[in-house]
């Protein structure tokens, strides 16, 4: 027997939502329907995307009494819009564009984008994406320009290992890091013109005095002028762009231990996690703050981070290589970083990361104590008397079964040929 139900459609009264532009947003408001009427007023404009232009859509929106203000992620277009409204007390809120597409066969104008966002925005049918408060935003523009400097560097570096194979100096053959205080005091005297291989190979210092020999015949093609006045020049231009990446580096690292220092607590927090130090503990309260509310569960945290493999069904089978998708890629790299990190450690995170390693290669390894971390993370973050206490090497072993375990072992010799008898020790 099928019984009735009511559902009462929620719409927000008053709202409204911006198709945004690199040089103009277009603005639609719906509000309610005057007295004796039914339908709603709706009203669209076309601003600027000057701060002049958007205080003053901001300033009218509040004289509207606009209780949300949704707009769609456009590039870096977005955040102009979204931090002014955010200053005049207003609730912006923004949605990925992939839950608002256009249905199939509808006209696409900016005026009708904007139309639509605010009709879905009406009836609550959109989530909001996560977008930090303002202290972690400045945080987080510092962590990642951070990490895009390293990156830079890094690039440097290789495009350096990469002249000396032109040149046939074969240096990274016999060090393993050219860039250390004996490559780089070899690669300076090249630059100043020193050209016998044995000087430069007596500039090794410390574990590198042993392969003074091999340095020699690596610095061989020097002899017969294949390092020429072209490579001298690229040379010193590479080493010159490292050492000014380095001098940004350390003063990004002290930047962001001043905006670091209201957050010590949490800091100390993620330190106890195996594979996590302060620098990978800064960049995960960058991408996630410390306000936990935003994820309900550590499951919606892990969730959103992609570090967990998504489910796909029909008809009662599971498809799809449980791919767990693109998401934050700053902060997949730092826990991706902790994970591997926590893979070497004598540590429950570090066992499993092996355990799965073996069984299922290093990538499922690291999603797998990836996640583990994130969940470690939300309980830390959300609880500030929270401390890590680690479960143990020997966690698997305290609670494996004993008798599938023996009766693993057991097949094991079976099938290398042995006749295995058991007998209970004193």
């Amino acid at each position: 027997m099928f019984t009735g139900s009511e559902d009462e459609e929620q719409i927000i009264e008053r709202v409204a939502a911006l198709d945004i532009g690199k040089a103009e947003i277009v603005c639609c408001v719906r509000l309610p329907a005057p007295a004796g009427k039914t339908r709603r007023v709706q009203e669209v404009t076309t601003h600027s995307t000057m701060v002049g232009s958007l205080s003053e859509l901001a300033d009218r929106l509040v004289t509207l009494g606009i209780e949300r203000v949704v707009m769609e992620a456009t590039s870096d277009y977005w955040r102009a819009p979204f931090y002014l409204f955010e200053a005049h007390g207003l609730e912006p809120w923004l949605v990925n564009a992939k839950d608002v597409r256009h249905l199939p066969g509808r006209p696409k104008t900016d005026v009708l984008d904007a139309v639509w966002l605010c009709k879905v925005a009406e009836r609550q049918m959109l989530r909001p994406s996560f977008v930090p408060p303002a202290d972690i935003r400045r945080l987080r523009g510092l962590t990642r320009d951070r990490v895009d400097l390293v990156n830079a560097r890094n690039a440097t570096k290789n495009r350096v290992e990469k002249l000396l194979e032109e040149a046939c100096i074969k240096l990274s053959v016999v060090a393993s890091d050219i860039h250390g205080v004996s490559g780089r005091a070899m690669m300076d005297a090249m630059i100043a013109g020193e050209r016998d291989p044995k000087v430069l190979a007596e500039m090794a210092r410390s574990r590198m005095r042993s392969k003074i020999h091999l340095l020699e015949d690596a610095f061989a093609g020097l002899k017969v002028g294949t390092f020429d006045a072209q490579h001298r020049f690229r040379l010193r231009l590479m080493l010159q762009r490292i050492d000014r990446d380095n001098a940004d580096i350390a003063a990004v690292d002290t930047q962001i231990e001043v905006l670091l220092a209201p957050f010590a607590d949490a800091v100390a927090q993620l330190d106890e996690i195996p594979g996590i130090g302060p620098k990978a503990a800064a960049v995960i309260i960058a991408e996630i703050g410390i306000d936990m509310t935003r994820f309900p569960t550590p499951g919606h945290l892990a969730s959103w981070a992609r570090f967990a493999p998504g489910i796909k069904s029909s008809a009662g089978k599971s498809t799809g290589n449980g791919s767990t998708g693109h998401g934050n890629r700053y902060l997949a790299r730092a826990i991706g970083e902790a994970a591997v990190s926590a893979g070497r450690t004598d540590t429950f995170l570090g066992v499993r990361y092996r355990r799965i390693a073996r069984r299922r290669g290093t990538k499922k390894a690291m999603v797998a104590v990836g996640r583990s971390i994130l969940i470690i993370v939300w309980h830390l973050l959300a609880d500030p008397e929270a401390r890590f206490n680690d479960l143990g090497p020997d966690h698997y072993d305290k609670r494996v079964s004993t008798t599938a375990k023996r009766r693993s072992h057991i097949r094991g010799l079976e099938a290398l040929g042995y006749t295995v008898t058991l007998q209970p020790a004193a």
